[in-house]
């Protein structure tokens, strides 16, 4: 089944310490003022933070599901087209997308416990 926005929006609300900044077209989230994430409402498609290496694996398994958006350091940002993702696996992409940008202490704390 494919992914809503309110499906993303209740994952991101299940991790610790996250904030978000809306505009009229865009929100995006962070946690200790790194972003990890961005919502494009009018798209239903999301921008998630990744690793470079996951970046252009996801883009060439399925390049109708995900896009680069771009690349920053040792991270690659990836679109994420919601209707072509499930819940489990848009959880476990921003749950990778918060932990690389969440400090240390977070992380251990949350361990490897997915939003559901």
């Amino acid at each position: 089944m494919p992914s809503r926005i309110p499906d993303f929006l209740e994952l991101v609300a299940q991790l610790p310490a996250v904030g978000r900044h809306d505009t009229d077209r865009w929100s995006r989230f962070e946690v200790a003022g790194r972003a990890f994430g961005y919502l494009w409402p009018a798209t239903a498609t999301v921008g998630l933070k990744q690793t470079i290496a996951e970046q252009l694996g996801l883009v060439a398994e399925r390049p109708d599901v995900f896009e680069i958006q771009f690349t920053a350091g040792a991270f690659g940002w990836v679109v994420v087209h919601l209707d072509g993702v499930a819940r489990d696996e848009l959880a476990e992409l921003t749950f990778e997308a918060w932990r690389l940008s969440a400090p240390d202490a977070l992380v251990d704390e949350r361990g490897d416990v997915l939003p559901a």
